[in-house]
């Protein structure tokens, strides 16, 4: 494998561990609004033998999802990948926030009663920053807001955390490619160091993958899916991963993408998503995984790796 791999630090496991016990889920944890005591600081640096762990949206089970505070959440907890996903406003600044609207994560309803349906590439970006995007999950994150991708990036570099960023309904969005790649530059994530261990770009979209490949064939990509094993080798011109939903794999086909190069001469990865148990956790990483993408990071590196 060629991407660093984060450690936790055990009060993360712990708490993992206590949920475990006594029965709670990550949803129910979430639904409590109390996000779990932070590691000490510098965690995250070692290496495990287990699957990575990528903190979805951040540590979205404990904090709203794709904002600031969640992924502040994630490297106190000590994990160092985060994952996030990206489109743009109608005057096209590239904004982080998973659905194509508004609505579910935002009171854009009471802000702007007669927009509906609140998409987001109907909305300017100074329309979005007013936003409130925490209220929802829980009052003490009200008043966070849907970060800009600049903003994101220089959140995360600061951090100091590796970022697995998915550029989402790219068929919206023309050019985007183009616009992130040109936005990580800018913002000093393209350098050697950066392209090396700290970043990886996929999308749902294979043309999309197979253009940031074209545009930048240094960067690590990655397709979200789940291709028949046949279909595989078209991937790996343009992938170096494969990602898919974890009830759609098996070991055999863990070891099919195991078994091809991908676009930079390395054996294929797979990162595996959205896992929030421990059961689960443990099937997957048996099935050969190589990464974890989940919101409640914590629970999963507690079950794959233990104290």
């Amino acid at each position: 494998m060629y991407v660093v791999r984060p450690a936790v630090a055990a009060a993360a496991a712990f708490l993992g561990f206590a949920l475990t016990v006594l029965g709670q889920t990550p949803s129910s944890a979430a639904s409590a609004a109390r996000p779990p005591s932070p590691a000490s600081p510098g965690a995250g640096s070692g290496v495990l033998s287990g699957p990575v762990v990528y903190a979805h949206r951040g540590a979205s089970a404990y904090a709203p999802e794709n904002t600031l505070d969640s992924i502040d959440l994630a490297m106190q907890l000590g994990f160092a990948w985060v994952e996030n996903d990206v489109q743009r406003t109608s005057d096209g600044e590239l904004v982080v926030i998973h659905d194509d609207t508004l609505a579910r994560t935002t009171d854009v309803e009471q802000k702007f009663p007669d927009r509906k349906p609140w998409r987001v590439k109907d909305f300017t970006a100074a329309e979005i920053a007013r936003l409130d995007a925490g209220s929802w999950f829980a009052q003490e994150y009200a008043g966070a807001r849907v970060p800009t991708l600049r903003a994101y990036l220089d959140r995360v570099r600061r951090n100091q955390q590796r970022l697995l960023l998915e550029i989402k309904k790219p068929e919206l969005y023309p050019g985007i490619e183009a616009q992130t790649l040109k936005v990580l530059g800018e913002a000093g994530w393209l350098d050697e160091r950066h392209v090396a261990q700290r970043l990886v770009v996929q999308s749902f979209s294979a043309d999309s993958v197979r253009l940031v490949h074209q545009l930048r064939p240094d960067l690590v990509t990655a397709f979200l899916g789940t291709p028949k094993a046949a279909e595989l080798p078209e991937y790996a011109r343009f992938a170096d991963r494969i990602n898919p939903w974890h009830t759609t794999i098996s070991a055999e086909w863990v070891r099919a993408v195991h078994g091809l190069r991908g676009a930079h001469g390395r054996a294929m990865e797979v990162d595996t998503w959205i896992v929030d148990d421990p059961a689960t956790a443990r099937k997957v990483r048996d099935m050969g995984v190589d990464g974890i993408i989940t919101n409640a990071p914590d629970v999963v590196q507690q079950a794959v790796d233990g104290f």
